[in-house]
């Protein structure tokens, strides 16, 4: 699998408006404190079984390719393919940025029918809690609103995650986004799943439950 540069990004956001897809998904965690800088609630992270998945592989680790602070498992049949950033004053640079991190890795549902991708982010500050980078990277994100913050425990690693809806203007409609970060000896690690619309984020939602309670350092 060859590594792929962000310049490649947008034709593939374009050519996947064409395309739709259904099914179910929900962790059913409360969430709360809607307010930067709050103290999240703590909840244990849990599979039901709508959010169950099949575990097709796992990225981040040796051999993996998309070198990456953590591991995680991904979806059956989802392909994982590493992102190399623009660089800095480059025209494309900023597609690879969002607030504190830098796109690493790119988990491509479309051939497991759906339009979407899990993408992991990473940054460079060491000092850095999880919710602090998600924090930023909510914040960069476009228009973001209705945010809720919640907090897990995921084997040892403490993991904040972020519910939250952006406008698109392409589809007139608010749209579902769901994160989680952690932090890492290496520096934050976010997981961001998006989705060409509100149905297809729905249908990808077992996908990032599976990372997310398979996360683990690499």
């Amino acid at each position: 699998m060859t590594r792929r540069t962000v310049r490649g990004l947008a034709p593939v956001l374009l050519a996947a408006v064409a395309l739709t897809g259904c099914s179910s998904g929900s962790d059913g965690a409360t969430t709360v404190d809607t307010k930067p800088g709050g103290a999240p609630a703590k909840t244990t992270a849990k599979a039901t079984a709508e959010t169950s998945a099949t575990k097709g592989g796992t990225v981040g680790g040796s051999g993996s390719v998309c070198k990456l602070p953590v591991v995680l498992d991904t979806a059956q049949h989802w392909t994982a393919e590493a992102v190399v950033a623009g660089k800095p004053g480059s025209d494309f640079a900023e597609l690879g940025i969002q607030g504190p991190v830098t796109l690493a890795c790119e988990i491509d549902a479309k051939p497991a029918g759906h339009i979407g991708f899990l993408r992991v982010w990473k940054g460079d500050d060491k000092g850095s809690t999880a919710r602090q980078a998600l924090e930023g990277f909510v914040k960069a994100d476009t228009n973001p609103s209705k945010i809720t913050y919640t907090q897990t425990t995921v084997g040892k690693l403490s993991v904040t995650e972020a519910r939250y809806t952006i406008y698109s203007e392409l589809l007139d409609e608010s749209r579902p986004n769901r994160a989680f970060a952690v932090a890492t000896p290496d520096g934050p690690v976010v997981v961001h799943l998006g989705g060409l619309d509100a149905d297809e984020h729905k249908s990808m939602l077992p996908a990032f439950e599976l990372a997310k309670r398979s996360v683990r350092l690499g």
